[in-house]
């Protein structure tokens, strides 16, 4: 299976055939950059010369045709769909939950705590794109159980999957030949006595066991791929995406409509940078009254080690290489205590790095090699890969939680506490308010709605008087603190006087710029030379793809749409070196040669996506607009 797999993801990758275009390749230098930028220069004076024919062909040669979803090529213009039955069946709950990770599974399960605690009848329902509970998540994942403590506070009774206790902390700064001991002070965020080491699929997918307990309705496989509003503007509910259509945009044979799931009130629990919760921050102005968010992706590996060098509990983390002073990012090592000596080990970079050049995926494997981490993984071997981006921006980002008909929770929002590398419980926490404001709203016979979609108004103020608003609030100008003239050094020294104070200095830190406009032109930086992986700690990305389990329908349209065609050539490639064949963790975007060698055209290898999103996010162009494929693709991530 896993060499299957593997030959499956190389087929997708390198379809043309031209293997030196991959992922993290250092092949391109400033001067290739020059180079695209002047044939395309050449290309447009040929083209002024041609008659309206030929101009066409022509540019079709240039910049072919590559996104055919419906998103962008409206289906009421296509002769196609025209005798199309595009009618849609309904159902409808008093509650819909999009999203199953912690903060949707713990508003599920708290709605029914609720109703069975005053005797109400509520019906709630939740959908969940990956094909199995937990499927799609991926974290650390070092867990404080204060959230958790407050749900199901006979967890440990229940068999929740925390098994592995901190028993020994370690932070360090790392350079290019040592290690150099930092000591964490009690108080400090990444002091972790009480909190568990957790493969977090695996508590997701118990967690949707005690929701379905609980009499939760709950739909694994099915994407919800567009918002659906009342007459009013409220949200109304969700429709998940139809399926058989075929990559050229087309009807097939066995095409069918998705469904409509309408609901009261919707919470929307999508994970980092959901491209629903997209949509609700333009329609309802969510940002308008705070900073943009900001962003980091974290890569993460499973390991099987040598029992000698396993020790269960211990937790590390580092700063410093491979990473220069003024990138923000550092490594976790985590030895879980189950059933065999396992390490998770990840790398997480800011997603607001300058330089074009930089391959996080590269960066992570180049980390394995340092002289105090390589002793680890030698005579191991690797079992799981995957990489999800993360939310970064913290207190200042944190947008209005409710609109008319819904609410945000978890990362859909943004509670992530940086400094403390954890999130869950914020997450958590933030689906059981977001639960008890929308019971709140639907039980109270005293108020009446101004809308027909219930906005659970009540939770805004819930969170701010929680200790999710505090916890966030007092490690606000950590992140943005790294952001000066001495990066790494001054960003952490700045982080432990703050601390210190426990964040009472009088002011907040911004953030700056989006991430997308923090990329410098690609000859004004220095390409990076990684080295070769050896295939014993470090490895190519091919070979890890294959890894996450990875599968979609493959004859259906790219669901990594682009808004214009031409701009990655044009724009990405001319003047940024094409960054979206290194940033991506799973070889999705490739830069290849026309047939007649005479310039590159991007193509997309949809089928390896991993859904992190961080082409959304990093596109400098912001022309990716990543959607749903259809439900139950995506990784098959087992405790991740």
């Amino acid at each position: 299976m896993h060499a299957a797999r593997q030959a499956a993801c190389r087929g997708n990758y390198l379809a043309s055939g031209h293997a030196h275009c991959c992922q993290g390749s250092t092949s391109f230098s400033r001067i290739d950059t020059y180079s695209a930028a002047m044939r395309y220069s050449a290309t447009l004076r040929k083209m002024r010369g041609l008659s309206w024919l030929a101009k066409r062909y022509y540019s079709e040669q240039i910049f072919p045709k590559i996104t055919t979803h419906y998103s962008i090529v409206p289906r009421e213009t296509d002769p196609r769909w025209k005798d199309v039955n595009m009618e849609r069946f309904g159902d409808e709950a008093d509650v819909l939950i999009v999203g199953g990770g912690p903060a949707g599974m713990s508003a599920a399960i708290r709605l029914k705590q609720l109703a069975q605690q005053n005797s109400k009848e509520l019906r709630v329902c939740l959908v969940e794109k990956s094909a199995e509970i937990g499927g799609h998540i991926l974290s650390g994942a070092c867990v404080d159980p204060v959230a958790l403590n407050e749900l199901i506070p006979d967890w440990k009774d229940k068999g929740a999957p925390l098994n592995t206790p901190v028993t020994t902390d370690r932070f360090s700064i790392l350079t290019e030949t040592s290690r150099i001991p930092v000591p964490i002070l009690p108080g400090f965020p990444l002091r972790n006595h009480g909190n568990y080491v957790v493969r977090l699929g695996h508590v997701v997918r118990w967690l949707g066991e005690q929701a379905e307990a609980l009499g939760v309705e709950m739909y694994p496989g099915y994407a919800a791929s567009e918002v659906l509003y009342h007459e009013d503007g409220s949200v109304k509910g969700v429709a998940t995406n139809d399926v058989g259509i075929a990559k050229d945009g087309s009807p097939k044979d066995n095409f069918e409509r998705g469904m409509e799931l309408l609901a009261k009130c919707t919470i929307f629990a999508e994970g980092c940078h959901g491209h629903l919760a997209k949509q609700l921050f333009q329609k309802f102005s969510l940002r308008e009254k705070c900073e943009p968010q900001t962003y980091g992706i974290g890569l993460k590996e499973l390991w099987e080690v040598d029992p000698s060098k396993h020790r269960p509990g211990t937790v590390e983390h580092t700063v410093g290489w491979p990473l220069d002073a003024h990138t923000y990012g550092g490594s976790f090592l985590y030895h879980l205590n189950e059933p065999t000596p396992m390490i998770a080990v990840g790398f997480a970079i800011g997603l607001d790095y300058s330089n074009p050049y930089i391959s996080p995926f590269r960066e992570f494997q180049k980390f394995k090699h340092h002289p105090s981490v390589k002793p680890i993984f030698e005579g191991g071997k690797r079992i799981a890969y995957g990489a999800r981006a993360l939310n970064e921006g913290g207190f200042q980002s944190i947008p209005k939680l409710t609109f008319p008909g819904g609410c945000l929770v978890g990362c859909s929002a943004g509670f992530l506490n940086v400094p403390k590398i954890k999130g869950t419980h914020n997450a958590m926490k933030s689906g059981m308010l977001a639960a008890e404001s929308a019971f709140e709203a639907l039980t109270d016979e005293n108020s009446k709605s101004e809308t027909l979609g219930l906005e659970p108004k009540s939770y805004e103020d819930k969170i701010r008087n929680s200790w999710v608003w505090s916890e966030l609030k007092s490690i606000r100008n950590v992140r943005p603190s790294f952001h000066n003239p001495f990066g790494l050094y001054g960003g952490l020294l700045y982080s432990g006087i703050t601390m210190l104070i426990r964040g009472k200095e009088p002011w907040t830190l911004s953030h700056g710029d989006p991430d997308h406009k923090r990329l410098k032109p690609a000859s004004e930086c220095k390409p990076i030379e990684y080295p070769k992986p050896d295939g014993v700690i470090s490895f190519d990305l091919l070979t890890s793809v294959a890894l996450t389990g990875t599968n979609h329908e493959g004859d259906q349209p790219p669901h990594l749409t682009l808004k214009d065609d031409t701009v990655p050539v044009k724009r990405n490639l001319a003047v940024f070196n094409g960054p979206e064949q290194r940033f991506c963790p799973a070889g999705v975007y490739e830069f290849v040669p026309l047939e007649d060698t005479s310039g590159q055209r991007l193509q997309i290898n949809a089928q390896n996506c991993i859904h992190c999103k961080t082409c959304d996010i990093k596109d400098p162009s912001q022309n990716i607009n990543w959607v749903v494929p259809e439900g139950g693709g995506g990784p098959a991530y087992n405790g991740m």
